[in-house]
C-alpha cells in the first residue's frame, strides 16, 4: 500500500490513539517521522518514542502522555503543509500557535525543528504543522 501523506498519516494515528486513551501509538518509521516524534517529546507531548526493528521494516513507538485525570495532554494536531498544497514560509512570518502556547514543526535547511528554534535559527522552512 503507497501512501500520499506519511505525516498525515502520523498526526492522524496518534490522534485516534489519544481519543481512544491507548497508552502507545505505532507507526512505520521514517527520518521525518522521528525528528517529529524527538520535538514532541523535547516539548513535554509524549513520554517518549523506541524504534522497534523487524526483519524488513523499522517502526516507531510513541509512548502517549496523560494528565492525571486521563485527559490527552495533545489536545490538537493538525496538518499545514500536504502534498498537494506546500506551505512555505519565510523567518519573519512563522506562525504563532495560541500566542507561543502550541508548536509550529517545520522542516528547514538545517533539519527538522520548531518554529521557536526557527526564529533563534533565522530561517524559514516548510511548515508541516502545528501542535497543542
Amino acid at each position: 500500500m503507497s501512501m500520499s501523506d506519511p505525516i498525515a498519516d502520523m498526526l492522524t494515528r496518534i490522534r485516534n490513539a489519544t481519543m481512544r486513551r491507548h497508552q502507545f501509538v505505532a507507526m512505520p518509521a521514517s527520518k521525518v517521522k522521528r525528528e517529529i516524534a524527538r520535538i514532541l517529546e523535547e516539548e513535554g507531548y509524549i513520554d517518549g518514542f523506541e524504534e522497534i526493528a523487524d526483519d524488513f521494516r523499522q517502526s516507531i513507538r510513541l509512548k502517549l502522555r496523560y494528565t492525571p485525570q486521563r485527559e490527552s495532554v495533545i489536545t490538537h494536531l493538525e496538518r499545514i503543509s500536504r502534498p498537494g498544497r506546500r506551505v512555505y514560509c519565510k523567518r519573519n512570518d512563522i506562525p504563532w500557535v495560541l500566542q507561543g502556547m502550541g508548536v509550529t514543526i517545520l522542516t528547514t535547511p538545517k533539519g527538522v525543528m520548531t518554529g521557536r528554534q526557527a526564529r533563534r535559527e533565522n530561517i524559514g522552512g516548510e511548515v508541516m504543522c502545528h501542535v497543542w
